[in-house]
């Protein structure tokens, strides 16, 4: 079955190839933060990371306010959702991305959390005595 993925966008990591990237000094973005550094480690160690996997597959609007866009806000939630690893480097000044409006080009390194479901999320929460998402009903979307 042909599934498609959507992607979530922060507010200052790189992610829209056509994104200029953003001057926020003095400021500091601490989930894009936090996100940079989660590549030097494993994802399980990171317990945060499946909690906030968890609040956006259920469009939770407190986890969904520290991205710049959810694509599934105005919709029903995900079934499943994935971290994807990506270098991004500059474009070249003159080339043809840097031409058509690219600041970035990507490359996938490796999947850094398979699609996982909110069940699937179930033992973490009950690990850390979390509240466990609500799935919103369809009249709530």
């Amino acid at each position: 079955e042909e599934v498609e993925w959507r992607e979530y966008h922060f507010k200052v990591k790189p992610g829209d190839l056509k994104r200029c990237p953003p001057w926020i000094s003095p400021y500091h973005y601490r989930l894009d933060w936090l996100m940079w550094f989660l590549p030097f480690g494993d994802s399980r160690r990171n317990p945060w990371l499946y909690h906030l996997l968890g609040k956006l597959l259920v469009n939770d609007r407190a986890a969904s306010d520290l991205i710049a866009t959810n694509p599934f806000q105005n919709d029903r939630p995900p079934k499943y959702i994935r971290a994807e690893l990506f270098l991004y480097r500059y474009t070249k000044p003159g080339s043809p991305e840097a031409r058509a409006g690219e600041w970035w080009t990507r490359s996938k390194v490796r999947s850094f959390v398979a699609p996982t479901s909110l069940p699937q999320l179930k033992p973490v929460y009950q690990q850390f005595s979390w509240p466990f998402p609500k799935v919103p009903s369809d009249s709530d979307a």
